[in-house]
């Protein structure tokens, strides 16, 4: 039964964890060391979902442009961000529901533009990285989302093919690169996107993370 089910590639940020305040408080401590002006936390989560360069890029953008220590910035950014405890939250519904995914049978991996050891570190702080039969970070392969690579070399740690899996993100990033792959998709309308969810393309939309297992039987009739 198990090798007849959907293999689950998941996005992290906006799909399994609600993690804009961590983000906003990281971005706004750099933008102070050059004497910007702090983001509001809408601000923030529009910005969210091309990795953590961009998300630094688009902060400075949004406050005066670049400055010149640019990629000394972002590194301090992530020393923020390294150095602060596990506060991001998962969504409701995910912990309980990702444990009946795994109890059924499904093999499950992350796919993500994070970084992989800030990935890795809230997994393991939120206690859920059990749950992940691989993990790709946006520094994992030479391309990240919304190119297919990202998402086809998941595949490739997994063994399986595109027609096998289901990706389920937040993002046009999560939407498009499954479209490019030929993966199906499931969208959560509650994450980060500056488009309208409905114009993703994805196969099935869910308004909750609970929804998730009947978009699943949805997907196989």
């Amino acid at each position: 039964m198990a090798d007849t089910l959907p293999i689950l590639v998941f996005d992290f940020d906006g799909t399994l964890i609600e993690s804009a305040p961590e983000l906003q408080h990281c971005l706004n401590t750099v933008l102070a060391d050059h004497g910007r002006p702090a983001l509001p936390l809408e601000a923030v989560k529009k910005m969210i979902g091309n990795g953590v360069k961009k998300l630094v890029e688009r902060g400075f953008d949004a406050t005066g442009g670049a400055p010149a220590d640019f990629d000394a910035t972002v590194e301090r950014f992530m020393e923020h961000y390294h150095a602060a405890p596990v506060e991001d939250t998962l969504y409701d519904g995910v912990r309980p529901t990702l444990d009946l995914l795994r109890k059924a049978g499904h093999r499950m991996a992350i796919c993500t533009n994070k970084p992989y050891q800030a990935t890795m570190r809230i997994l393991n702080g939120l206690e859920i990285a059990g749950f992940f039969e691989a993990v790709a970070g946006g520094d994992s392969f030479p391309v990240r989302k919304p190119d297919p690579g990202h998402l086809l070399g998941v595949l490739e740690i997994l063994g399986t093919t595109p027609a096998r899996a289901i990706m389920i993100g937040d993002s046009p990033n999560d939407i498009g690169c499954a479209l490019a792959a030929k993966v199906r998709s499931v969208v959560v309308t509650y994450g980060y996107s500056n488009v309208p969810h409905a114009e993703l393309g994805a196969d099935v939309l869910i308004d909750r993370f609970d929804a998730l297992p009947g978009a699943l039987t949805e997907l196989s009739a």
